[in-house]
C-alpha cells in the first residue's frame, strides 16, 4: 500500500564529498511496508520543479520508523534536497515499484554499479547463506564496510584503479568466478546486460533492478518503459519500470534494442 506523507528529516549530509548525499527521514508507515529494491518519490515543494524525484531505499528501520537514502546531487531537484536541513519536512510517496524477491538461495551474488549500490544494502540484510558482494565504481566505492559488517565477502573494482581491482566490476566477477544459486544486481543498463549474459552462462536466474529515467513514478506517464518477454509468452510487451519493476528477471528483458 502506498502512503503519501510529510517526513521529518533526521539527517542530511555529504556521504562522498561533493558527489553523494545521505538522508534519513522519519516515515514510519512507509518504512513498515517497504521491501528491498523498492523506491519512493521525493517532492521538492518548489513550483518550478513539480515532478518528483525517484530515490531508491537504501535501508529501512521499522523500529525507529526511518528510511535511509543515498542520492547523487546532479540536477535541480536533488541539489535542492542536498540543501535541506535537519528538522525540515519533505513530502514522500511510497513505497513504490516491485522489489527483489528473496528466495532460498544459499550462495548469493550481489552486484552493484555506481549509485546502483545503495538499494542492495537492505537486500543483503535479508539474504540467507553466503553472500558475495561485487561493487563497481568510477573512483570511490560506497558502502563497502557496511556490507562487510553484514557478513558479506566484498570485492571492489574502480575504473581508475585507485582502489581495489583496476577495471570494471564484470572483470572482477570473472576472476573470482563464483558459483551462485541466486544473483541480484542494480546499476546501469550496460552492466545489467553483461550480468544477464554471465548468469545465463552460470545457468542461474538474475534479478536486475533497472535504472531508467522516470517522470511520474506511478505508471501514469508511460515514460520509463522497457521491453519484457515473459516466460512462455510468444511476444514482448512494454512494461513500466516504475510500476512493474524496477526489478525484473534478466532473462525476460529484451536487451537488444
Amino acid at each position: 500500500m502506498k502512503h503519501i506523507m510529510m517526513g521529518d528529516i533526521l539527517q542530511n549530509r555529504e556521504f562522498v564529498s561533493g558527489i553523494i548525499y545521505e538522508m534519513v527521514v522519519y516515515a514510519p508507515a512507509i518504512a513498515e511496508e517497504a521491501r528491498s529494491g523498492q523506491f519512493v518519490n521525493l517532492y521538492t515543494g518548489k513550483g518550478e520543479m513539480i515532478l518528483p524525484r525517484p530515490i531508491s531505499i537504501c535501508e529501512k528501520d521499522t523500529k525507529k520508523g526511518t528510511l535511509r537514502f543515498l542520492y547523487q546531487a546532479v540536477g535541480k531537484g536533488t541539489v535542492h534536497f542536498s540543501t535541506l536541513n535537519v528538522g525540515e519536512k519533505i513530502r514522500i510517496l511510497g513505497p513504490l515499484g516491485n522489489g527483489f524477491q528473496v528466495g532460498s538461495g544459499t550462495n548469493n551474488v550481489v552486484i552493484g554499479g555506481g549509485i546502483g549500490v545503495p538499494p542492495l544494502l537492505e537486500l543483503v540484510k535479508q539474504l540467507k547463506g553466503s553472500v558475495q558482494v561485487f561493487i563497481g565504481a568510477k573512483t570511490t566505492p560506497i558502502l563497502e564496510q557496511e556490507f562487510r559488517d553484514l557478513g558479506a565477502e566484498v570485492f571492489v573494482a574502480t575504473e581508475d584503479g585507485s582502489y581495489g581491482f583496476s577495471g570494471n566490476v564484470m572483470e572482477v566477477i570473472k576472476k573470482v568466478n563464483p558459483n551462485p544459486d541466486a544473483v541480484f544486481a542494480c546499476g546501469p543498463r550496460g552492466l545489467l546486460r553483461a550480468i544477464s549474459q554471465w548468469s545465463e552462462e552460470k545457468a542461474v536466474e538474475a534479478q536486475v533492478s533497472m535504472e531508467e529515467r522516470m517522470a511520474c513514478g506511478i505508471g501514469a506517464c508511460v515514460g520509463c518503459t522497457v521491453k519484457i518477454q515473459k516466460k512462455g509468452a510468444t511476444d514482448w510487451e512494454n512494461l513500466k519500470v516504475c510500476k512493474d519493476g524496477p526489478v525484473f528477471l534478466s532473462s525476460e528483458v529484451i536487451w537488444d534494442e
